[in-house]
């Protein structure tokens, strides 16, 4: 593979590169060098559970590892100790030292469905962070100034709130951008809510005599209801250790994203290439394919990856005959897709779709119960049709695809 091509592989959906020009030095140097990069990503063991939000970041871990390079994948015990202050109004409670343990290891069972063991480096930070000297500290304080831990959105806000920031929490973007010196990192990846930790240690590696790593942020993933980012707490998720139907099940039934927030999930969570993605986009704006099996087809592919082909294959066919039961004909799946206006009244699109005689049988039928948007009864008049695919169904037999744009 050729350097451009390499750098494109591994840049794939990334959010922030800083900076691709560096990356690709680096690249062509440690190629020259017959040395693989040092890819460093940072784990706070703060809950046991990943999700495929987490993913996202895992599989870039993969994508370096695929290329040849080394990938640490680093457990932050100490700095679990002090609490990530990211995404924070507050300070952040710290963990103890056997919750943090506990969760590691969740962490790295879960994680090697995705990396090769045999090729990831495993380390914890409390090897080097829990045994600097006061005066180390010190010197690694010295490195940055309270008006750039302020330029951090989370600080400067609560600030200027007048809320509380304990001394401690400018500890962690140090101990993080520390981590980065021990390692020798070249290149550092992370969520996008992680730029400012990655920034701290790109700006502190020239003090240590090192040249600054470079810095990849993969997004945010959407959660199913295509609105906040996949979060266990809002519900919208799909947990990688689930049972493989309920993976499927959620992934075809929940989702509730837009056609971006589909094609993105492509993207991110599976291995298609750019091209086959583009394929899939074109034969779908066609009508060739519908919004319905796209999801089947991702979630075959995610499912594969965590439960082994076979299983994804078996856990697709239940899904699809329960569905089948549910609307009590064969598969809505292969009907034809109407386009319709985003925001149209669903009692209109009943009329204007064949399923109600007029408008009142339309409002008859909600109101009896009898009108289901992928499986879901609506019983409010005022009911809108949101942007996305839909199966809508007015009793046993009518049934249409729409696709709200």
């Amino acid at each position: 593979m050729q350097i451009d091509e390499h750098l494109a592989y591994l840049t794939r959906g990334c959010v922030d590169i800083v900076r691709a020009a560096d990356l690709r030095t680096r690249l062509v140097e440690a190629q020259a060098a017959g040395r693989p990069l040092v890819v460093k990503v940072g784990f706070d063991p703060t809950a046991p559970d990943l999700h495929l939000g987490h993913t996202v970041l895992i599989r870039k871990m993969k994508h370096f590892q695929d290329m040849g390079h080394t990938v640490v994948f680093l457990i932050g015990d100490f700095t679990g100790l002090i609490g990530d202050p990211t995404g924070r109004s507050k300070t952040r409670p710290a963990l103890t030292p056997e919750a943090i343990q506990a969760n590691a290891d969740t962490y790295r069972q879960q994680v090697f469905r995705i990396l090769d063991p045999q090729k990831t480096v495993v380390d914890f930070n409390s090897r080097w962070l829990g045994t600097l000297t006061s005066v180390d500290w010190i010197r690694l304080a010295a490195q940055y100034n309270v008006a750039q831990m302020l330029e951090r959105r989370e600080f400067r806000q609560r600030y200027e709130a007048g809320q509380p920031i304990a001394l401690h929490e400018f500890l962690y973007p140090l101990s993080q951008g520390y981590d980065s010196v021990v390692l020798k990192a070249d290149v550092e990846l992370g969520g996008t809510d992680q730029l400012f930790n990655l920034n701290v240690g790109r700006d502190i590696m020239p003090a240590y005599g090192l040249p600054a790593q470079i810095i990849l942020t993969t997004p945010l993933l959407v959660g199913l209801d295509g609105v906040e980012k996949m979060s266990k707490s809002l519900g919208n998720y799909v947990g990688i250790d689930e049972a493989p139907d309920e993976m499927v099940r959620k992934i075809v039934e929940d989702f509730r994203g837009s056609d971006e927030v589909l094609w993105s999930y492509f993207t991110l969570l599976t291995d298609l290439s750019i091209a086959e993605i583009e394929e899939r986009t074109a034969r779908f704006a066609a009508g060739a394919i519908t919004a319905s099996e796209l999801r089947y087809e991702l979630a075959e592919r995610i499912v594969a990856d965590y439960h082994g082909r076979d299983v994804a294959v078996a856990a697709v066919q239940a899904v699809r005959a329960r569905h089948a039961a549910r609307q009590g004909r064969g598969q809505a799946d292969e009907l034809r897709v109407h386009a319709v206006p985003a925001g149209i009244l669903l009692r209109k699109l009943l009329v204007d779709q064949a399923l109600a005689g007029s408008g009142s049988d339309a409002t008859r039928k909600i109101a009896q119960g009898g009108v289901r948007v992928d499986g879901e009864v609506v019983t409010d008049m005022n009911a809108v049709v949101a942007a996305g695919t839909w199966t809508i169904q007015a009793g046993k037999k009518l049934i249409v695809r729409v696709r709200a744009e």
